[in-house]
């Protein structure tokens, strides 16, 4: 337990021993003002209870905490606020304790599957994709920090109508060529084929109109979409010349998409596609037609009515026996959970989905799912660049290739432009252009809540001040610089006098499997990225206002650096929750 979880549950056994009352949980917090004294109790929620004012109820609690446990050193009252000063020994134990159950997780014995990336096989990787990856692999990470076991996933969306305007695309005008002879990455050379199509389509529909015919109708009659729309049937009829051109293109896409993750840092263990998973969730609607969950129309089609719920009515399966793509959810969540031993499941989609989830989430608890109970839409909003900002080609998609080059390069030029690593190897500079570059782009992305919708600028995520991923990965460099000076070993010290500065440091580092569960708790990286600014800031205080390698006492000098070893543990442990590395040089 962490110095503020140890006075909560003093407080609570005082306060029964002194009013008789049970379950009083008053809030403590981290004293900020000027008054002496480590933390204040916010002691107003007892006035109504004991009809006395919030200054007698301090002064009682105070003299009760200091008589009655050996935590406390002295205590004042401001207005109703109780702060008090803790032992010095409680720190050290305290230190102790969070030292050396660092690197323990405590197990739940309970598996999550987290669901993101999910992409479309017709087109690269943008930036709206960036954040989700980085959601759900950020997420993932701290659920198994938390204790959790994770199963990461994704399904690809790899059929339909879409796939087949590329293919047929690339057989019209492709001239046989492929990724490797043009040097083209293969998600990127497929999306162009995707671009190609819909700019033929255009003009066809364009000629049509020009003849008189209404654009409604153009956009229908035109020949190269019904000859895509035919792919589609000859796919679905298991046409082998279309199969076979299906997963050449698809596999030159997934090699591509391989080489974005790995960039990214970001992994799956596991990989469904939509082409094996489409037709899941048609044997739900007979046991939900036999149930009374769903109803079928004179016309065949099944719906399931949610107006009670205060949705709409839901169409699950067309008149001429098709599905749709909640069909498709349904099925393959009750496959997931089939086929894996787990107690949770979060989808990592973005908030033009929230609809879709609640509604799916309600099919399967009508159906009688009770682990739709434990079904959860991690929903983020979009993300934007400053005006001018990396366009493509198309004017209104970033490419996620793209954008991390941009911050590979910027990288680059400001460590060039601070000239601090022109001692390291050409391969070492490389690593640091990369680690920081990359660093910067996600912490950025992390340290908004998900639920808000975020503008992302890349000179400001790279700048070596502020809350930023460089700024707190030039932190850990600095430790590990004064650590090898220092040519530290981490030895047991016999107890010091501890000033403010090491306290807050303390108490923030005690802090932090506190964070982790609030973060997993809350599906919330932001928790995290926000924890390591605010343990960075007080290191940065208590560095600058200790000396280390310059303090005499050599004992004094060992707990700093034992202090500042944690830290450098701590801040390392929070950016690889958030997928970011470090660097020992910058």
């Amino acid at each position: 337990m962490n110095s503020k979880d140890i006075i909560e549950e003093k407080l609570s056994e005082v306060i029964l021993n002194v009013y008789q009352l049970k379950d009083i949980k008053l809030e403590v917090q981290e004293n900020k003002t000027e008054f002496e004294g480590d933390f204040t109790i916010v002691t107003f929620p007892l006035v109504k209870q004991l009809k006395k004012n919030p200054e007698r109820i301090g002064v009682e609690l105070g003299e009760a905490l200091t008589e009655q446990t050996d935590l406390f050193e002295s205590f004042n009252v401001v207005k109703g606020f109780l702060n008090v000063k803790l032992k010095n020994q409680l720190f050290i134990d305290n230190f102790r304790s969070v030292n050396s159950r660092f690197s323990i997780v405590e197990k739940k014995n309970a598996t999550v599957m987290v669901e993101y990336s999910s992409p479309n096989t017709n087109k690269p990787l943008h930036l709206g994709h960036i954040r989700n990856n980085l959601l759900g692999f950020s997420v993932a990470q701290i659920l198994k920090e938390a204790g959790y076991d994770v199963i990461k996933t994704q399904i690809i969306n790899d059929r339909g109508i879409h796939i087949c305007k590329s293919m047929l695309a690339w057989e019209k005008f492709g001239k046989g060529e492929t990724p490797e002879a043009t040097h083209t990455k293969g998600d990127k050379f497929v999306g162009n084929y995707y671009v190609e199509f819909d700019k033929n389509y255009k003009k066809e529909i364009s000629e049509l109109v020009n003849q008189g015919v209404s654009e409604e109708q153009a956009k229908k009659d035109a020949p190269i979409i019904k000859e895509a729309q035919k792919m589609l049937l000859d796919w679905e009829n298991g046409d082998e010349t279309v199969r076979n051109l299906w997963a050449e293109m698809n596999s030159w896409v997934y090699k591509g998409f391989n080489e974005t993750y790995k960039r990214l840092g970001v992994d799956f263990d596991q990989v469904q596609y939509e082409s094996n998973t489409y037709i899941l969730g048609k044997d739900l609607i007979q046991a939900g037609l036999d149930k009374g969950v769903l109803y079928q129309k004179e016309d065949g089609s099944v719906w399931c009515d949610l107006t009670d719920e205060g949705l709409d009515q839901k169409l699950l399966l067309r008149s001429d026996g098709t599905s749709v793509y909640m069909t498709q959810d349904l099925g393959t969540a009750v496959e997931r959970f089939k086929q894996n031993n787990i107690q949770k499941l979060i989808y990592t989609v973005g908030n033009e989905q929230d609809y879709h989830f609640q509604v799916l989430f309600k099919i399967l608890k009508k159906l009688g799912y009770e682990w739709a109970d434990q079904l959860f839409h991690l929903s983020y909003g979009m993300v934007e660049l400053p005006e001018g900002k990396m366009k493509s080609r198309e004017g209104t998609v970033v490419d996620a290739d793209d954008l991390m080059q941009e911050m590979y390069e910027t990288a680059k030029s400001k460590a060039q432009e601070l000239g601090k690593l022109e001692t390291l190897s050409e391969e070492d500079k490389e690593i640091s252009y990369e680690t920081v570059g990359l660093g910067a782009l996600k912490y950025f992305m992390l340290k908004v809540d998900p639920k808000k919708k975020m503008l992302f600028n890349p000179a400001e995520s790279i700048d070596f001040n502020g809350n930023t991923g460089p700024f707190i990965q030039y932190t850990y460099a600095r430790i590990q610089s004064l650590l090898s000076k220092a040519e530290f070993e981490d030895k047991e010290t016999a107890d010091i006098a501890l000033n403010q500065f090491e306290k807050e440091l303390i108490m923030q580092l005690a802090n932090f499997k506190t964070v982790v569960a609030r973060s997993a708790e809350t599906l919330s990286p932001a928790l995290v990225a926000n924890y390591i600014y605010d343990l960075v800031k007080s290191y940065n205080s208590f560095y600058q206002n200790n000396p280390i390698l310059n303090q005499d006492d050599e004992n004094i000098k060992q707990f700093r650096l034992n202090l500042s070893n944690l830290t450098a543990k701590t801040i390392k442990k929070s950016l690889e929750l958030l997928g970011i590395g470090t660097v020992n040089r910058m």
